[in-house]
């Protein structure tokens, strides 16, 4: 069951009490950056010397075509926090650069909401302090 079922299940149920739904989670994503392994590695070594990002291994040719395949996705949130995502592709034939973008971006998104659940939890923990005081 992906997000967007359980939601439908949720609104369904009309469950109503404080709770994050996938349209606050998203909106609460300021920008979102992608790239591949090989990407990230030739970055790197125009970025830097060689010796700060692996020396010799990495101008050699042997696992720069697998990097292609392993894609990273980098959300930044509304208050400057980052969480990332990844997608590996096994068969580089099989590789589709989209789906391992939406791969990657659901597997960030995972790690949004466990933030965004302590945020909440917090707020409902601050207000019921207020009450009983």
């Amino acid at each position: 069951m992906n997000d967007q079922a359980i939601e439908q299940e949720i609104q369904a149920k009309g469950l109503t009490a404080p709770r994050i739904s996938l349209g606050e989670l998203r909106a609460n994503v300021a920008a979102e950056w992608y790239f591949t392994a090989r990407e990230g590695v030739e970055g790197a070594i125009v970025r830097s010397t060689l010796s700060d990002v692996g020396g010799e291994s990495m101008t050699s040719t042997f696992g720069k075509d697998h990097l292609n395949t392993l894609t990273f996705c980098v959300l930044v949130l509304r208050n400057g926090f980052t969480v990332t995502g990844e997608s590996a592709c096994a068969s580089p034939e099989n590789f589709d650069a989209e789906i391992g973008r939406k791969i990657a971006r659901e597997n960030a998104e995972q790690k949004v909401w466990p933030l965004m659940g302590y945020a909440l939890k917090q707020q409902l923990h601050e207000a019921t302090q207020e009450h009983q005081q």
